[in-house]
């Protein structure tokens, strides 16, 4: 855990939940797994408030708890999961581009709550889209419920661990210090029968509350009266393994379609589709395909003949960065991705765009030749690059210092004398992925401290227009003239207006800037992971 990383998950806790859960987060995540007692002594903060927080934590899948052989329950949080926090609004767009608006607030409302039961889901996403809908139109539950099915269906919301109903054998034994979550694989993603009956309701407007007579008050629900939940204790959650494993095989996708062409990918891309259900999102290989099965499961007006599917699939299995390999001959002959290899190249190709971006074309030449051949000395590197032994030797050490590239000494005697030992430049690839990880970590903590600068900067011009757009607002739906119109948008002068434009642009920037540098932290992340998980 390094302390980029650390400070990262400070700010971001923070920024989403405020300063008591970012203090009991951060504690946690440098101090490891502690108790109750250990958390409220070493923070200070009263017993109340860190309850309430690990309640919010936990309810966000960003702390777990664990009980110890003495009974005492421990809670530690995990790092990576709230360094997941940076990737929500890119889980929010994938399902917008898959399944609409609809499935864009379901998965939404599930990141920003996260644990919701279905029917909870359904009702609210349905009164959100009826309050953006044109007046006399409303969302049907059923539209919801439906699109909530599909995302379950392709696993992208999965069930949430629950407490197993207790034997009758359990009744006589004292119950546990903390409850023990489980759930059988086989029902993640099964959706309940719900028969959900009614339309989203629009929000009343405030013009009518204080128009009309005083509302009379609501009769008191008695337990008999209140109707039982359908789904209740059945909870949901955005499953972010699998949006990783889509975000994935987009990426070997737009690969293969800048190596090839795009009847490569659409290859590629229907290979992927078929074995996204049944291949485990950690595993080094898609399950076998063969090619009749692949030629059935093409996209509907692809139109490629038996023999040309069948050509592409043997350039796709030659080609030297082996995204697809060959297993079998049966059925045509068997196929599979190597996702470790995808993983690697897309990798690399990282670590060589940031070397040119920062070094320049002569250091990313180098580079990639250390990489290919694997070890080179400094002669050879010079003969090789072709470049002159003074410039060469300054770059190999600008390299080296960088922790890019690295040096191994091979002795011939065992004294390890200088004259007597071989020195050798190579690339240890895993090593320099989580050197630039670190790197890029610490320039989204500096992007998201420039933000708040920005904003902290101009909050009172920034209040002074939400004040101005509300007042506007308002005296529209009223029917107020032009003229009152231009004059309450006259109260932000021409030099404000400008200043909060440039705001905006800057805000915008910086948000752009944190997307970008967590697409190379995907890619960088899901090689280190894939590599380690081979060794």
């Amino acid at each position: 855990m390094t302390q980029a990383e650390i400070k990262l998950c400070s700010l971001l806790l923070q920024e989403h939940f405020g300063e008591i859960v970012d203090k009991i987060g951060t504690h946690l995540i440098r101090t490891g797994g502690q108790p109750l007692r250990v958390i409220v002594h070493d923070t200070g903060t009263s017993l109340d408030q860190v309850k309430k927080a690990l309640c919010v934590l936990i309810q966000h899948n960003l702390v777990t708890y664990q009980i110890h052989k003495r009974g005492i329950v421990e809670y530690e949080a995990h790092c990576s999961r709230i360094l997941r926090i940076l990737r929500y609004p890119r889980y929010i767009y994938t399902a917008k581009t898959l399944y609409s608006d609809t499935g864009e607030l379901i998965v939404e409302e599930l990141l920003l709550n996260g644990k919701m039961t279905m029917s909870a889901v359904v009702k609210k996403v349905a009164d959100r889209l009826t309050e953006t809908m044109e007046d006399g139109k409303t969302m049907d539950y059923s539209e919801v419920s439906s699109t909530f099915g599909r995302l379950a269906d392709t696993h992208f919301v999965q069930r949430c661990p629950f407490v197993p109903d207790p034997t009758d054998s359990a009744d006589a034994q004292p119950p546990p210090p903390a409850p023990t979550l489980s759930i059988n694989e086989k029902d993640m993603y099964l959706v309940p029968k719900l028969n959900l009956i009614g339309k989203g309701k629009r929000r009343r407007s405030s013009d009518d509350d204080a128009a009309g007579e005083p509302k009379p008050k609501r009769p008191k629900q008695t337990a008999e009266s209140k109707e039982p939940i359908p789904d209740d204790g059945i909870y949901w959650q955005a499953n972010l393994d699998r949006f990783h494993q889509h975000f994935r095989d987009q990426s070997i996708v737009s690969a293969v379609a800048n190596r090839m062409d795009q009847t490569s990918s659409e290859i590629v891309r229907t290979m992927l589709r078929m074995s996204e259900i049944t291949t485990s999102s950690c595993a080094p290989f898609t399950q076998p395909l063969s090619s009749n099965e692949i030629f059935r499961s093409l996209p509907v007006g692809y139109n490629i003949s038996k023999q040309v599917l069948d050509q592409y699939l043997t350039l796709l299995a030659d080609d030297p960065l082996e995204f697809v390999g060959k297993s079998g001959d049966s059925g045509g002959g068997m196929y599979v991705i190597n996702l470790h290899k995808a993983l690697a190249s897309l990798a690399m190709a990282t670590l060589e765009s940031i070397v040119q971006e920062r070094f320049g074309s002569r250091c990313a030449r180098i580079f990639r030749l250390v990489l290919r051949k694997k070890h080179l000395e400094q002669k050879q590197v010079e003969d090789f690059a072709m470049i002159p032994a003074k410039e060469a030797k300054d770059m190999l050490y600008k390299l080296l210092s960088e922790n890019l590239i690295s040096l191994q000494e091979i002795p011939k005697t065992p004294d390890h004398a200088p004259s007597r030992t071989f020195y050798l430049y190579t690339v240890n690839s895993l090593s320099a992925a989580r050197m630039l990880l670190r790197r890029c970590y610490k320039s989204i903590a500096n992007l998201i401290e420039r933000r708040q600068f920005e904003t902290k900067e101009n909050k009172r011009l920034l209040e002074k227009s939400q004040r101005v757009e509300a007042i506007l607002a308002s005296m529209q739906a009223t029917g107020a003239e032009e003229a009152q119109l231009q004059e309450i948008e006259e109260m932000i002068t021409a030099p404000e207006r400008q200043q909060l434009e440039s705001l905006k642009r800057n805000v915008n920037k910086l948000d752009a800037s944190e997307i970008q540098v967590d697409e190379t932290i995907f890619v960088l992340e899901s090689y280190a992971e894939s590599t380690m998980k081979r060794a």
